[in-house]
């Protein structure tokens, strides 16, 4: 049985860190702690989900493990998103957003943000499904799922220092450094590695959820392939990809189409023609 009134309470929780992350928007006009407060949310949420007791059940190594997992993820992208914006500007998609919603920017705001809360409340019941498999033991699929997940942490760790050298790079008096493009190291692969491998992270949680016990996968663990699925699409479809590279476009002009022509959006893939820069 999955515990209807403990999800519930996680999802009320997030809501009101979405809410509070709405009003930290609205003092300091900097959009970046939206995207800071939200991984702090789901991270939180997930701390919840795996570690709370539900019945007389004892707390398994699995339980631990997840829980740990998924702590080390968003310590790392929420205290990340964090540091970049500190100093910054507003981010630009949601300045973007901002701007086209006009006069009812602020309100829209709120409710687009409570969506967020809503995905988050999916991605906590990813966790509490990986995490609460009641397979005896530590099993192969969990090896498996937390070397993707640390693999996932790695790439995207890598990919945002990668990006972030390159910015403090273009920001400089160099000639030639404004209004170029990133495409070295995984960015040369990907226009996102970043975005790839947030979703590789997530990918992890089903292997948690799948490990077999006597009588075969645990019926409820399919379930944990929402957060993966969901993941790709607001990645992909919505919220991730489509906003940044109509900015991109928008903003790097013809640099940006020559850069979508030979790097793959999402999967990381050889170039497909040498750089001539």
């Amino acid at each position: 049985m999955i515990p209807l009134a403990l999800l519930l309470a996680i999802a009320l929780g997030q809501s009101a860190l979405m809410a509070l992350a709405w009003a930290v928007q609205r003092l300091t006009r900097q959009s970046g702690w939206v995207d800071a407060t939200w991984s702090f949310t789901v991270g939180a949420g997930g701390l919840c989900a795996a570690l709370i007791p539900v019945g007389d059940l004892p707390t398994s190594a699995r339980q631990v493990l997840v829980a740990t997992l998924v702590g080390l993820w968003s310590a790392r992208l929420a205290g990340h998103i964090a540091l970049r914006t500190r100093g910054a500007g507003d981010d630009p998609r949601y300045a973007e957003l901002m701007r086209t919603w006009g006069a009812r920017a602020p309100s829209r705001l709120f409710w687009f943000l409570q969506s967020q809360a809503v995905a988050a409340a999916l991605l906590a019941i990813t966790v509490y499904i990986a995490a609460r498999n009641p397979a005896p033991g530590l099993g192969v699929l969990d090896v498996v799922g937390t070397l993707v997940l640390l693999a996932g942490i790695a790439g995207e760790g890598i990919a945002d220092a990668q990006l972030t050298r390159f910015r403090h790079g273009a920001n400089s008096h160099a000639p030639n450094a404004q209004g170029r493009i990133c495409d070295v190291g995984l960015w040369r692969w990907s226009r996102h590695p970043n975005y790839f491998f947030e979703w590789l992270i997530w990918l992890a949680y089903p292997c948690f959820a799948l490990v077999p016990s006597v009588d075969g996968p645990w019926t409820w663990g399919w379930l944990a392939f929402i957060g993966p699925a969901m993941m790709y699409g607001l990645l992909v479809h919505v919220s991730g990809i489509p906003p940044l590279e109509a900015h991109m476009a928008r903003s790097r002009g013809a640099a940006f189409a020559a850069y979508c022509q030979r790097t793959s959006a999402f999967f990381p893939l050889p170039p497909r023609r040498p750089d001539t820069d």
